[in-house]
């Protein structure tokens, strides 16, 4: 079955090379123009993938994201022309799996696009030996590899398949420091490049997301300087 991927960009010659250049590649495109109309589209059937441009007339590409996010966690790529660091953190804090600058190459979009897809089936996929791999158990928090859920205190959380790897390799291991380059390795291939506050903006989603759970959470502990670890106490 082909991989489907949403664009969405108000720029029309965009949406058009881009198309081209995905289904060249085997994939199958589905294109918006807007983010209203992408978001009534993808809450009702979501692609397995969707890059998003940020600036868009009647939706921007970062409240598509938050309304998106609300209904499914659809791994998504955003395309921003923008030069300003603080859309690519507030972006990748909203739960976006990685970003590329316009202009971009149609190769590095592919190749990107490809990367997060192998992220997502590394999770959802894991290798037959693998089969019997148990749920993760650490204090309240219930991390299940297989089926990719996370509970607090039975409660579910729903992450992103950057985060759930994130948190993975921290709680594999309690009360040992991860190093920052030891998560971009966990959670990232060698193909992406990501630098150390693309971590520590995951970071401060993950904990978001459990303290709307639980507003005293305070399991994933900043060592400064060193990086962060996981405690069950």
């Amino acid at each position: 079955m082909s991989v489907t991927i949403a664009l969405v960009d108000d720029d029309k010659n965009i949406l058009t090379s881009v198309t081209i250049a995905l289904e060249a590649e085997g994939f199958r495109v589905r294109t918006y123009l807007d983010g209203a109309s992408a978001l009534k589209a993808l809450s009702a059937k979501p692609a397995d993938l969707a890059v998003l441009d940020i600036k868009m007339p009647r939706m921007d590409g970062m409240e598509l994201l938050r309304r998106l996010r609300q209904v499914t966690e659809m791994p998504v790529i955003f395309l921003t022309s923008k030069d300003e660091e603080i859309d690519e953190m507030v972006g990748l804090k909203m739960g976006a799996d990685d970003y590329i600058r316009k202009p971009f190459s149609q190769r590095l979009l592919i190749e990107r696009i490809r990367a997060v897809l192998r992220r997502v089936n590394a999770v959802k996929t894991e290798p037959r030996e693998k089969d019997e791999e148990p749920v993760l158990l650490r204090g309240r928090l219930a991390l299940d590899p297989m089926r990719h859920t996370v509970t607090w205190s039975e409660k579910n959380v729903s992450l992103t398949v950057t985060e759930f790897l994130i948190l993975k390799a921290l709680a594999q291991r309690p009360g040992h420091v991860k190093s920052r380059d030891q998560l971009m390795d966990a959670a990232y291939s060698d193909d992406i490049y990501v630098d150390d506050r693309t971590i520590d903006s995951h970071i401060k989603r993950l904990r978001k997301k459990f303290r709307a759970v639980d507003n005293e959470f305070s399991a994933i502990e900043t060592l400064y300087g060193v990086g962060y670890r996981y405690s069950e106490t």
